[in-house]
């Protein structure tokens, strides 16, 4: 079997991943399922017995989301109606077991193009704290993940929370996903949008698609188009093709890229809806 480890301190797991690489496990959701029938050779280091990591708590410009925060964490904590469309991501990633188990660093770290959270979080222009020894630093979301299973991280590194930066104005968001049925399922095409607004108009709109390419990614095209708009139930008639640019759908088991690309505009005026409500 291979090594394990599962340390309580903070800057003793930051010191043991000084000294080489470890395969980190929150939960364990994903690394276990994807080694069905092969040995357990690397070595593991165990982050979700390490005190605090699991703290969801509000500072003076953010949200501080700890990198052992579960999905059920996040259904149970107390926050803003900004984080709606996150929630209901997490009530759609597995089962309960999975959600009492699988964490939201995990699921950017695991990096999946269909990570049901990655979307949503992309939204609401979350970033990443990557802690070694002696040294923090913050990537965007945007930024941290490369490609399907490539992120930034260092092997030496830890992601310590996910940031969620406060809106300036009230913000509402929503999330849509869509699947070969309603839950544990992989996602033909998801969409989550946040929108800030003051006096009925759009002060800043976010909206994130995932599925539809090798990372999810932001339509700035069509945020630009949001802003300064009434929020209003006509909202999503802004929606065009032509903001879907950035997409790059394949074909594969679950859908055609053509398929894809239709289902990501009904969904995209889906989410936008959604967060006028």
């Amino acid at each position: 079997m291979s090594e394990y480890l599962r340390p309580t301190q903070f800057e003793e797991a930051l010191r043991l991943l000084a000294r080489g690489p470890y395969a980190i496990l929150a939960g364990g959701t994903d690394h276990y399922a994807s080694r069905v029938g092969k040995p357990l050779t690397e070595p593991i280091l165990d982050v979700t017995a390490i005190r605090g990591l699991r703290e969801i708590a509000e500072r003076a410009d953010h949200w501080r989301i700890g990198a052992a925060a579960t999905w059920t964490d996040l259904l149970e904590a107390s926050l803003p109606p900004q984080f709606d469309g996150l929630r209901l991501a997490a009530r759609e990633i597995g089962g309960v077991q999975i959600q009492n188990s699988g964490t939201l660093a995990g699921n950017i770290c695991n990096a999946s193009p269909a990570a049901d959270g990655v979307p949503a979080l992309l939204a609401l222009d979350a970033g990443v704290e990557l802690s070694r020894t002696g040294h923090v630093r913050v990537v965007p979301l945007a930024q941290f993940i490369l490609g399907p299973r490539k992120t930034q991280r260092c092997s030496d590194e830890l992601v310590s929370a996910i940031l969620v930066p406060k809106s300036e104005f009230e913000a509402r968001s929503h999330f849509v996903k869509l699947g070969a049925r309603k839950y544990l399922v992989i996602s033909i095409a998801m969409a989550s949008a946040v929108i800030e607004h003051s006096a009925g108009v759009v002060f800043k709109a976010r909206v994130a698609v995932g599925a539809c390419s090798p990372v999810a990614v932001r339509l700035a095209a069509l945020e630009d188009a949001l802003r300064g708009r009434p929020m209003n139930a006509r909202l999503p008639e802004l929606v065009h093709a032509e903001h879907l640019a950035p997409l790059l759908p394949i074909d594969d088991v679950r859908a055609s890229a053509g398929y894809r690309t239709g289902a990501a505009l009904t969904l995209v005026k889906r989410a936008i809806a959604g967060a006028c409500a």
